[in-house]
C-alpha cells in the first residue's frame, strides 16, 4: 500500500473508477462495494479512499493551492 493507503492504479482502473461514480452516486446502497466491485482488483474501503483524496485534490484546486498548469500552444 502506499502512503494513500489506496494502492497504485492503473488507468483503466481509474477510468472505471470515474464511469461507476457516475452510475452509483451519493444514494446508492452499498456505493463503494459496488464501485469496487465494477473496478476489481479494489476494496471498498480502497475505493472510498480514492474517492476522498480526489474531493480533497479538486477541493485544494478550487481553494488556488494547486495552479493550474501553464499550457501553451
Amino acid at each position: 500500500m502506499s502512503s494513500h493507503g489506496s494502492g497504485s492504479w492503473t488507468a483503466k482502473q481509474n477510468k472505471a473508477f470515474e464511469k461507476a461514480l457516475a452510475v452509483y452516486d451519493k444514494d446508492t446502497p452499498d456505493r463503494w462495494h459496488n464501485i469496487a466491485k465494477a473496478i476489481g482488483g479494489k476494496t471498498a474501503e480502497e475505493v472510498k479512499r480514492h474517492y476522498e483524496i480526489l474531493v480533497e485534490d479538486v477541493k485544494n484546486i478550487e481553494e488556488g493551492q494547486v495552479p493550474f498548469p501553464n499550457y501553451t500552444g
